[in-house]
């Protein structure tokens, strides 16, 4: 391996197997970090919407206090403050979870826009027909809400995704971690850095290019 070769062809073919690893790896912290954000979300909005300040009030400041700190200082409370109270977590539990309720805030809120967006006629129509509270969401208002937010849940999961790389606070080898490991070891950072750009560059236009799709399914005649 040359010294004077910029960028080498042969050794990035001998690092590209480990590095697709850690993009899976990734790819499935992403993928249940957001689902849990996409049900945490949609719980959250549900209580901020709430008549009751009981469950209001504290669903706000849980949203207001997440979306205002950095995901950085909560994930380094998951793993490392928390064991000081009795509560220990793995690094890929604490990093998945951590992302997860980070991004279940910026989600709660996409998800309320959704919902005050429904006509208030489809509300006194079912008040009226005297559906229970899980017809009406599930039946009535969640599928009218949720055809027009999609493209900003999408734009949350491919923030999500590029967003992994904070997780390597924890340990986490994830993507980026992995990459920077392989340097450290070889003292050639170009290739590895490269192709985990490139690696992050392509999933997350293929996850846009998806969620068009899905946008373009769900869109009314």
């Amino acid at each position: 391996m040359s010294g004077t070769t910029l960028f080498d062809w042969q050794f990035a073919l001998q690092i590209l197997p480990d590095l697709l690893r850690a993009a899976v790896y990734t790819v499935g912290i992403t993928i249940v970090g957001f689902a849990l954000a996409l049900v945490g979300g949609l719980l959250l909005a549900l209580l901020r919407r709430s008549r009751s300040r009981l469950l209001s009030w504290p669903a706000t400041a849980v949203i207001e206090f997440v979306r205002s700190t950095p995901l950085l200082i909560q994930l380094y409370f998951l793993f490392y403050v928390l064991p000081e109270f009795g509560l220990t977590l793995s690094a890929l539990a604490a990093g998945t979870l951590g992302i997860a309720l980070h991004y279940s805030c910026y989600v709660a809120e996409v998800y309320r826009a959704g919902l005050n967006a429904v006509p208030r006629g489809q509300w006194e129509a079912a008040s009226a027909l005297s559906m229970s509270p899980w017809n009406v969401y599930s039946n009535i208002v969640l599928p009218q809400a949720i055809r027009p937010i999609v493209p900003a849940l999408g734009n949350y999961l491919v923030a999500m995704f590029k967003d992994t790389p904070v997780l390597s606070a924890i340990t986490v080898v994830e993507l980026m971690l992995q990459a920077k490991n392989i340097g450290s070891q070889s003292f050639r950072y170009v290739e590895p850095i490269t192709l985990a750009g490139l690696f992050f560059l392509i999933i997350s236009i293929v996850v846009s290019l998806l969620v068009r799709k899905l946008e373009a399914r769900l869109r009314l005649p």
